[in-house]
Protein backbone atom coordinates (compact mmCIF):
# COMPACT_ATOMS: atom_id res chain seq x y z
CA UNK A 1 0.00 0.00 0.00
CA UNK A 2 2.47 2.91 1.03
CA UNK A 3 4.44 1.87 -2.58
CA UNK A 4 0.96 2.52 -4.36
CA UNK A 5 0.45 5.87 -2.18
CA UNK A 6 4.30 6.94 -3.03
CA UNK A 7 3.58 5.84 -6.75
CA UNK A 8 0.11 7.98 -6.87
CA UNK A 9 2.05 10.51 -5.15
CA UNK A 10 4.62 10.39 -7.98
CA UNK A 11 2.49 10.38 -10.92
CA UNK A 12 0.58 13.49 -9.23
CA UNK A 13 4.19 15.48 -8.98
CA UNK A 14 4.07 14.48 -12.48
CA UNK A 15 0.77 15.27 -13.68
CA UNK A 16 1.71 17.70 -16.93
CA UNK A 17 3.30 14.71 -18.60
CA UNK A 18 0.24 12.59 -17.30
CA UNK A 19 -2.28 15.14 -19.01
CA UNK A 20 -0.39 15.68 -22.05
CA UNK A 21 -0.87 11.96 -22.61
CA UNK A 22 -4.30 11.35 -21.29
CA UNK A 23 -5.39 14.28 -23.78
CA UNK A 24 -3.11 13.08 -26.84
CA UNK A 25 -2.13 17.00 -26.84
CA UNK A 26 0.85 16.43 -28.86
CA UNK A 27 3.65 14.57 -30.71
CA UNK A 28 4.65 13.19 -26.95
CA UNK A 29 1.44 12.46 -25.84
CA UNK A 30 0.45 10.70 -29.12
CA UNK A 31 3.47 8.67 -29.25
CA UNK A 32 3.16 7.24 -25.93
CA UNK A 33 -0.60 6.62 -26.18
CA UNK A 34 0.39 4.39 -29.39
CA UNK A 35 3.34 2.88 -28.20
CA UNK A 36 2.41 1.85 -24.52
CA UNK A 37 -1.43 1.27 -25.43
CA UNK A 38 -1.75 1.08 -28.90
CA UNK A 39 -3.89 4.23 -29.48
CA UNK A 40 -3.75 5.81 -32.46
CA UNK A 41 -6.19 9.20 -33.07
CA UNK A 42 -9.42 7.58 -34.24
CA UNK A 43 -8.66 4.54 -31.37
CA UNK A 44 -8.16 7.62 -28.61
CA UNK A 45 -11.76 8.92 -29.84
CA UNK A 46 -13.32 5.61 -29.41
CA UNK A 47 -11.66 5.47 -25.75
CA UNK A 48 -13.07 8.49 -24.71
CA UNK A 49 -16.65 7.63 -25.78
CA UNK A 50 -16.36 4.87 -23.91
CA UNK A 51 -14.87 5.85 -20.84
CA UNK A 52 -17.81 8.04 -20.35
CA UNK A 53 -20.66 5.98 -22.30
CA UNK A 54 -22.40 5.73 -19.52
CA UNK A 55 -23.37 9.42 -18.12
CA UNK A 56 -26.59 9.79 -19.22
CA UNK A 57 -27.55 13.28 -21.71
CA UNK A 58 -28.92 15.76 -19.08
CA UNK A 59 -27.52 14.34 -15.50
CA UNK A 60 -28.12 16.45 -12.66
CA UNK A 61 -28.40 13.77 -9.65
CA UNK A 62 -25.53 12.95 -7.65
CA UNK A 63 -22.32 11.85 -8.69
CA UNK A 64 -18.83 10.55 -7.41
CA UNK A 65 -15.76 10.36 -9.62
CA UNK A 66 -13.33 8.03 -7.57
CA UNK A 67 -9.67 8.45 -8.44
CA UNK A 68 -10.75 11.79 -9.87
CA UNK A 69 -6.65 12.06 -10.63
CA UNK A 70 -5.88 15.61 -12.24
CA UNK A 71 -9.78 15.87 -13.63
CA UNK A 72 -7.96 16.65 -16.79
CA UNK A 73 -10.78 14.52 -18.81
CA UNK A 74 -13.73 14.74 -16.12
CA UNK A 75 -14.07 17.99 -15.04
CA UNK A 76 -14.34 19.87 -18.40
CA UNK A 77 -17.74 17.66 -19.37
CA UNK A 78 -18.94 18.50 -15.66
CA UNK A 79 -19.25 21.76 -17.40
CA UNK A 80 -22.59 20.86 -19.03
CA UNK A 81 -24.19 19.00 -15.72
CA UNK A 82 -26.16 21.97 -14.63
CA UNK A 83 -28.01 20.94 -11.26
CA UNK A 84 -25.68 18.05 -10.30
CA UNK A 85 -24.25 17.68 -7.11
CA UNK A 86 -20.87 16.32 -8.57
CA UNK A 87 -18.03 14.49 -5.66
CA UNK A 88 -14.83 13.53 -6.92
CA UNK A 89 -12.15 11.85 -4.55
CA UNK A 90 -9.19 11.53 -4.62
CA UNK A 91 -5.97 9.34 -2.38
CA UNK A 92 -2.89 11.78 -3.72
CA UNK A 93 -2.96 15.10 -2.39
CA UNK A 94 -1.12 16.20 -5.61
CA UNK A 95 -3.32 15.26 -7.52
CA UNK A 96 -6.35 17.17 -5.90
CA UNK A 97 -3.98 20.06 -6.06
CA UNK A 98 -4.07 20.08 -10.17
CA UNK A 99 -7.82 19.45 -10.24
CA UNK A 100 -8.63 22.16 -7.53
CA UNK A 101 -6.26 24.44 -10.04
CA UNK A 102 -8.54 22.95 -13.03
CA UNK A 103 -11.95 23.24 -11.78
CA UNK A 104 -10.64 27.42 -10.38
CA UNK A 105 -9.96 27.55 -14.22
CA UNK A 106 -13.07 26.18 -15.65
CA UNK A 107 -15.00 28.34 -13.00
CA UNK A 108 -16.75 25.01 -12.34
CA UNK A 109 -19.85 25.03 -9.59
CA UNK A 110 -20.98 22.11 -7.59
CA UNK A 111 -17.82 20.48 -7.49
CA UNK A 112 -16.51 19.07 -4.39
CA UNK A 113 -12.59 17.59 -4.27
CA UNK A 114 -12.27 15.28 -1.12
CA UNK A 115 -9.08 13.59 -0.17
CA UNK A 116 -10.05 10.03 0.50
CA UNK A 117 -9.86 6.12 -0.47
CA UNK A 118 -11.71 3.89 -2.07
CA UNK A 119 -11.59 0.71 -0.15
CA UNK A 120 -13.33 3.29 2.84
CA UNK A 121 -15.65 5.79 0.82
CA UNK A 122 -16.96 8.55 3.00
CA UNK A 123 -20.50 8.26 1.72
CA UNK A 124 -23.74 6.79 2.96
CA UNK A 125 -25.38 4.03 1.78
CA UNK A 126 -27.16 4.38 -2.10
CA UNK A 127 -26.03 7.64 -1.49
CA UNK A 128 -25.20 8.74 -5.39
CA UNK A 129 -27.00 8.17 -8.44
CA UNK A 130 -23.90 7.60 -10.60
CA UNK A 131 -20.50 6.20 -9.92
CA UNK A 132 -17.75 6.89 -12.08
CA UNK A 133 -13.84 5.56 -12.47
CA UNK A 134 -11.96 6.47 -15.19
CA UNK A 135 -8.51 4.40 -14.95
CA UNK A 136 -8.69 3.56 -11.75
CA UNK A 137 -9.57 0.06 -10.86
CA UNK A 138 -6.25 -1.40 -12.20
CA UNK A 139 -4.60 0.99 -9.45
CA UNK A 140 -6.65 0.10 -6.32
CA UNK A 141 -4.53 -2.20 -4.09
CA UNK A 142 -7.64 -3.43 -2.58
CA UNK A 143 -9.86 -4.19 -5.46
CA UNK A 144 -12.13 -6.01 -3.50
CA UNK A 145 -12.76 -3.35 -1.25
CA UNK A 146 -12.94 -1.13 -3.90
CA UNK A 147 -15.39 -3.14 -5.93
CA UNK A 148 -17.78 -3.23 -2.59
CA UNK A 149 -17.33 0.75 -1.86
CA UNK A 150 -18.09 1.70 -5.46
CA UNK A 151 -21.44 -0.78 -5.40
CA UNK A 152 -22.37 0.36 -1.88
CA UNK A 153 -22.44 4.12 -2.10
CA UNK A 154 -24.89 3.82 -4.91
CA UNK A 155 -28.24 3.32 -4.86
CA UNK A 156 -30.33 0.42 -6.37
CA UNK A 157 -31.28 1.41 -10.15
CA UNK A 158 -28.33 3.64 -10.24
CA UNK A 159 -25.17 3.61 -13.20
CA UNK A 160 -21.72 2.45 -12.19
CA UNK A 161 -19.84 3.35 -15.36
CA UNK A 162 -16.21 3.54 -16.58
CA UNK A 163 -12.94 2.26 -17.89
CA UNK A 164 -9.78 0.72 -17.08
CA UNK A 165 -7.14 -1.47 -18.17
CA UNK A 166 -7.51 -5.14 -18.66
CA UNK A 167 -4.88 -7.90 -19.83
CA UNK A 168 -4.69 -10.17 -22.47
CA UNK A 169 -5.52 -7.89 -25.29
CA UNK A 170 -2.29 -6.31 -26.45
CA UNK A 171 0.99 -8.42 -25.41
CA UNK A 172 2.80 -5.00 -25.39
CA UNK A 173 0.81 -2.89 -23.72
CA UNK A 174 1.10 -6.19 -21.19
CA UNK A 175 4.70 -6.29 -21.20
CA UNK A 176 4.51 -2.35 -20.24
CA UNK A 177 2.29 -2.78 -17.50
CA UNK A 178 4.32 -5.76 -15.80
CA UNK A 179 8.18 -4.76 -16.14
CA UNK A 180 7.09 -0.88 -15.64
CA UNK A 181 3.96 0.07 -14.96
CA UNK A 182 3.51 -2.64 -12.28
CA UNK A 183 7.44 -2.59 -10.62
CA UNK A 184 6.95 1.54 -10.14
CA UNK A 185 3.79 1.19 -8.28
CA UNK A 186 1.62 2.50 -10.75
CA UNK A 187 -0.56 -0.65 -11.34
CA UNK A 188 -1.89 -2.39 -8.92
CA UNK A 189 -1.80 -7.03 -9.82
CA UNK A 190 -4.14 -8.81 -10.17
CA UNK A 191 -5.51 -7.23 -13.36
CA UNK A 192 -8.81 -8.29 -15.00
CA UNK A 193 -8.97 -9.75 -18.33
CA UNK A 194 -12.76 -9.08 -20.40
CA UNK A 195 -13.59 -12.30 -19.40
CA UNK A 196 -13.36 -11.81 -15.49
CA UNK A 197 -14.46 -8.38 -15.55
CA UNK A 198 -17.55 -9.36 -17.53
CA UNK A 199 -18.24 -12.08 -14.63
CA UNK A 200 -17.05 -9.53 -11.90
CA UNK A 201 -19.59 -7.11 -13.32
CA UNK A 202 -22.50 -9.60 -13.81
CA UNK A 203 -21.91 -11.06 -10.55
CA UNK A 204 -22.28 -7.11 -8.59
CA UNK A 205 -24.83 -5.67 -11.12
CA UNK A 206 -28.18 -6.27 -12.22
CA UNK A 207 -27.00 -5.46 -16.10
CA UNK A 208 -23.56 -5.09 -16.88
CA UNK A 209 -21.73 -4.16 -20.63
CA UNK A 210 -18.71 -4.19 -21.03
CA UNK A 211 -16.60 -3.14 -24.27
CA UNK A 212 -13.23 -2.37 -25.36
CA UNK A 213 -10.42 -0.18 -27.11
CA UNK A 214 -7.69 -1.92 -27.37
CA UNK A 215 -6.28 -3.03 -23.53
CA UNK A 216 -8.88 -0.33 -22.40
CA UNK A 217 -12.45 -2.00 -21.08
CA UNK A 218 -15.40 0.50 -20.95
CA UNK A 219 -18.39 -0.78 -18.38
CA UNK A 220 -21.86 0.40 -18.34
CA UNK A 221 -23.66 -1.23 -15.16
CA UNK A 222 -27.23 -0.75 -13.30
CA UNK A 223 -27.53 -1.92 -9.52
Amino acid sequence: MRKIFDAYQLVGDLSNFYDRMLTNADLFGRLALKIFWGLDSAAYEKFLAQAFAGIPKGFSGRLLEVPVGTGVLSLPRYREMNGAGIFCVDLSDKMLEAARSRTRRLNLRGVELLRGDVASLPFADEFFDLVLSINGFHVFPDKTAAWHETRRVLRRGGIFCGCMYVKGVNRRTDFFVEKFCERQGFFSPPHETLTTLQVRLNELYARAEVTHVESFAGFVCTK
